[in-house]
């Protein structure tokens, strides 16, 4: 891919991320779930961005996980297991900049199913 191609994609991502996180803010009872979707893998985390600590996580790398739409929804899975095992069923859904399809759609979709209100 040409340099400059990248670097304004990369660049119209950071805007994205930039405008999205600052209209959404995570708590304890409440956290911000946020998505990283990289070439390869699919990550995922819950943020309680008060006390500035990452409630729960799941990672699609260390699960054997390719990032697909199928790997979306059990990382999705494995994120809901983790935070209802601390007692949370409710969050706020961070895009982290990306277009809301393909993959993240999937994602959130696949935490609705699992009990996550979001």
């Amino acid at each position: 891919m040409n340099r400059t191609l990248l670097l304004k994609k990369n660049s119209q991502r950071a805007k994205r991320k930039a405008r999205v996180r600052g209209k959404i803010f995570g708590t304890a009872e409440k956290p911000r779930i946020t998505i990283f979707r990289s070439n390869k893998h699919v990550y995922a985390q819950a943020i309680d961005d008060v006390a500035g600590v990452t409630v729960a996580a799941a990672d699609g790398r260390v699960m054997g996980l390719k990032a697909n739409k199928e790997a979306a929804v059990k990382v999705a899975e494995g994120l809901a297991s983790a935070m209802k095992a601390k007692g949370l069923d409710k969050a706020v859904f961070d895009r982290n900049g990306y277009i809301y399809h393909g993959v993240v759609a999937a994602f959130a979709d696949a935490l609705r199913e699992n009990g996550i209100q979001v």
